[in-house]
C-alpha cells in the first residue's frame, strides 16, 4: 500500500473509533480509487457500510474483498 493510501486509511480508522462513520466511508472510498482492488480496504468499507445500516452496500464490499482473496480471514 502506498503511502497516500496509509494516510487515507489512517484517518478512516481514526473516524470509525471516534464513532463517525460516514467521515471514515469517505477516506476509505478514496482510498480505494488508489488501490480499488485492495481486500483490507474494501473490509474496511463494508465494516463502515455496515455500522451506517447500509447492509446490502456492506455485503458486496465484504464479496468482493472475498473474490479478490478467497482466504481472507477479515471477510466480515
Amino acid at each position: 500500500m502506498n503511502h497516500k493510501v496509509q494516510e487515507h486509511v489512517q484517518k478512516g480508522d481514526k473516524f470509525v473509533d471516534d464513532g463517525k462513520y460516514e467521515e471514515a466511508l469517505l477516506y476509505y472510498e478514496e482510498a480505494l480509487t488508489l488501490e480499488p482492488n485492495e481486500p483490507d480496504l474494501l473490509n474496511k468499507k463494508g465494516v463502515a457500510l455496515r455500522s451506517l445500516g447500509r447492509y446490502d452496500e456492506a455485503i458486496e464490499c465484504f464479496n468482493k474483498s472475498l473474490k479478490i482473496s478467497p482466504r481472507d480471514l477479515d471477510a466480515s
